[in-house]
């Protein structure tokens, strides 16, 4: 009987021998190099710089712009963000991007999915880079077609190694050159920060879908999480992001760390960005509050005599669906006749009264929902 373990798809070795040597110059030469001759902190200041150019090309570039078209960007942003990504060392663009709508058209698909969480944290993380788990795809562009028509884009798959060899090396010596130190710039900012770009990312695929919450859906493995969004960039907002693709935000409330959404629309202020495409907000606060109903639900189906309070709770979920509906649609229409230029003043101020007054039923049926609804969320 044919073993296990021959059944397995055969070693990328290129891949391997990449993760295993930067992964052991960062762990080892870093503390080595720390302690016999030490960072100061213009080295440390060009690591988080460096660290951070080649991160948010990956989320703000990668993923949210060439992989989602949650916005438009100028040719000049698009040229940074792939000489940024070629720093990440993460393959190219359309590679990349390829990869990450497979992933999202059959998530937690163990067959299809490049990167299905439901075959564990090391496969979701780095395993799936280690053998050719799926060679089939590995030049299969079709679900890019989009993207192939980027100048851009194509240019950085065409140059990819020139790129990558140009700012991991060239990077680190130049500027080691200019510091006075190429050796501790080499490991500092050339192999730690890429070691730590690399599981920073990979952290999305494999601990964002299982650790967090699921405010928005459970019908894949993806969680928010706002301590891996602070380390990623605000991608650990991923329950989100994975019912919301097509929002240019993973963070939507202003107190939640999500640096990418910000650097697009600032860059909306500056020209750089256009076209931001934003979730209805009524879509947002349905799904939450439908997700909380079906929790509520799942808790109180296993307690005795809980009828009537299920009941309840129904009744104020289909009375907040109600409120929430009449409201958005009310401004939708006014926003619409706006501009259309549709509207005579007394009109406009007549509607601008019923919104107001559907405005605050909405606001009252949501504290009575969150009231009744407090000691299950």
């Amino acid at each position: 009987m044919e073993s296990t373990q021959a059944k397995k798809p055969p070693v990328i070795w290129l891949n391997v021998t990449v993760f295993a040597v930067t992964f052991a110059v960062a762990i080892i030469g870093t503390p080595l190099w720390a302690y016999y001759h030490g960072f100061d902190w213009a080295q440390i200041t060009m690591f988080v710089a460096m660290f951070t150019f080649a991160g948010m090309s990956i989320t703000a570039g990668y993923h949210r712009l060439w992989s989602h078209k949650t916005f438009e960007a100028h040719p000049v942003l698009k040229g940074i963000f792939a000489i940024g990504g070629a720093l990440a060392l993460q393959n190219s663009i359309l590679h990349w991007s390829s990869d990450h709508r497979v992933h999202h058209r059959h998530v937690d698909d163990n067959d299809t999915d490049p990167y299905s969480a439901k075959r564990g944290f090391w496969y979701s993380h780095i395993g799936w880079m280690l053998r050719e788990y799926q060679k089939h795809r590995y030049s299969d562009y079709s679900n890019c077609r989009d993207l192939q028509k980027d100048k851009v884009v194509m240019w950085q798959h065409k140059y990819y190694l020139p790129l990558v060899l140009a700012t991991n090396f060239g990077i680190p010596i130049a500027f080691g050159l200019l510091h006075g130190d190429i050796w501790g710039a080499i490991i500092l900012i050339g192999f730690l920060r890429v070691v730590a770009s690399h599981h920073t990312t990979f952290f999305i695929n494999s601990l964002a879908h299982i650790w967090g919450s699921q405010p928005y859906t459970a019908k894949n493995t993806a969680r928010d999480n706002g301590i891996l969004a602070f380390f990623t960039f605000g991608e650990g907002y991923h329950n989100f992001h994975h019912i919301f693709e097509n929002d240019y935000r993973n963070g939507i409330y202003w107190w939640q760390f999500d640096p990418t959404k910000w650097l697009i629309k600032s860059g909306s202020w500056l020209g750089l960005t256009k076209k931001l495409r934003v979730t209805p907000q009524d879509r947002i606060e349905k799904a939450r509050a439908t997700m909380l109903l079906k929790n509520i639900q799942a808790r109180l189906s296993m307690t005795p005599n809980a009828t009537q309070r299920l009941q309840a709770i129904e009744q104020e979920y289909e009375a907040l669906v109600v409120r929430m509906s009449e409201y958005y649609e009310a401004k939708k229409r006014l926003i619409d006749m706006g501009k259309q230029n549709l509207l005579k003043k007394y009109e406009e101020a007549i509607l601008v009264q019923q919104l107001k007054i559907l405005k605050g039923d909405f606001i009252q049926q949501k504290r009575n929902w969150q009231m009744l609804t407090a000691n299950y969320a």
